[in-house]
């Protein structure tokens, strides 16, 4: 069976500094995805160069063929020494999963990495190796669907430390938190998201440390297409609808227009709910065949927003997803974070003048704009997005 490795990363930046000491880099192959987490010495500047430079050498060796023996010799040689500490290194994790769900899981100096199935801990066997007089600690496990791993940085573990905990938040106490949330069949980003909102809680909202959270889930492939916008030739019509309708997965539809085509060519009935669950938010509408139906680009910006600030850690409105609204946007939030690790958008380029000038150019739509937005969005939360322009 061949899985998708969903990851979800973010980062709380100590309290003071502008830049972060932990990285994480994650690169994704045809048959694997790699991940690393970097922990720089100290912070600020000179930890964020460090972990930087760890995170896209052991990223980009793997990536190239190399063993993980070459990897650290490298990054032993490669890293500046710290002329006050006389030591120059990033603790670091590395994860390197294939899509059959053989992990391989690399460990320097950093807290024991979280491994959760059906909420409970699984036991890794580890072994030690000593690569260029560092103890690298290695193990080989078989991952099966909906297992989670977790990955932080120290920052997590001192959470509290000086101010709601004496000794900070233990490996123990992450671990029993982390069972809770994950025995919940909860996806990464909310994982991710959660551990992070009670590290910035323990903080008093001044991390510090660096605090970094990285979550990975194993999950069978789950396919989302999104019609946007009618196709700039009004004689694709029925080629696009018939695309859309015969790819694999949930079927959503944002625009009106969009929506009437799908409804002349379908020869099914749009009916559109009059029940305005959200004053703020223009009402849905449905179809048969059709999961979801939603006005076009106000709801496409008002998810985006949404999404951003679930994104960002350091948010001042720290936002969580309402994922039992009924509106359009909570709808399409929750499709595209819960439902979808594909996403296939079918863009038509035709521009609406009820947006805007029709004379300006096609790229400069805000249809258009919005799409390559969600786009980075989509990408930013770990997501295979392929867009069809039409």
């Amino acid at each position: 069976m061949e899985f998708f490795i969903e990851v979800a990363y973010g980062t709380l930046i100590k309290h003071g500094e502008e830049l972060p000491g932990d990285m994480v880099n994650v690169v994704r192959l045809e048959d694997c995805t790699i991940i690393v987490l970097a922990d720089g010495l100290g912070s600020g500047v000179k930890a964020n160069i460090l972990a930087t430079l760890t995170s896209k050498i052991a990223g980009t060796m793997l990536k190239e063929g190399a063993d993980i023996y070459e990897t650290i010799d490298t990054i032993a040689n490669t890293l500046p020494v710290c002329k006050v500490r006389n030591i120059a290194y990033s603790t670091f994790t590395i994860i390197k999963i294939y899509n059959n769900g053989q992990a391989y899981i690399a460990e320097y100096d950093s807290p024991p990495i979280f491994a959760m199935r059906n909420g409970e801990t699984m036991d890794i066997s580890k072994k030690e190796v000593i690569i260029n007089g560092k103890i690298i600690k290695e193990s080989n496990l078989i991952l099966q669907e909906n297992d989670v791993l977790t990955v932080v940085s120290d920052g997590v573990i001192h959470a509290g430390i000086g101010e709601i905990l004496n000794l900070g938040w233990q490996w123990k106490d992450v671990e029993t938190y982390l069972k809770k949330r994950t025995g919940n069949n909860l996806n990464v980003q909310v994982i991710a998201k959660d551990l992070l909102e009670a590290c910035w809680d323990l903080y008093c909202c001044k991390p510090g440390d660096d605090t970094t959270v990285v979550s990975v889930k194993i999950r069978q492939p789950s396919y989302v297409n999104v019609f946007t916008g009618p196709p700039k030739d009004k004689e694709m019509d029925s080629t696009v609808i018939r695309n859309f309708m015969n790819s694999p997965g949930k079927k959503v539809i944002c625009g009106g227009t969009a929506a009437n085509i799908a409804e002349r060519e379908l020869n099914r009935k749009l009916k559109v709910n009059l029940d305005f669950l959200n004053k703020n938010v223009p009402p849905t509408a449905s179809m048969e065949g059709i999961d979801l139906i939603t006005e076009g680009v106000l709801t496409l910006s008002m998810a985006i927003e949404k999404i951003k600030k679930y994104l960002n850690p350091s948010s001042d409105d720290r936002e969580f997803i309402d994922y039992n609204g009924k509106d359009g946007v909570s709808a399409l939030v929750k499709i595209l974070m819960e439902d979808c690790t594909h996403l296939n958008l079918w863009v038509g380029k035709a521009v609406n003048p009820a947006h805007q000038n029709p004379d300006f150019p096609a790229d400069l739509s805000i249809k258009l704009k919005l799409v390559g937005e969600l786009y980075n969005q989509m990408k930013s939360l770990g997501k295979n997005v392929n867009i069809n322009y039409v």
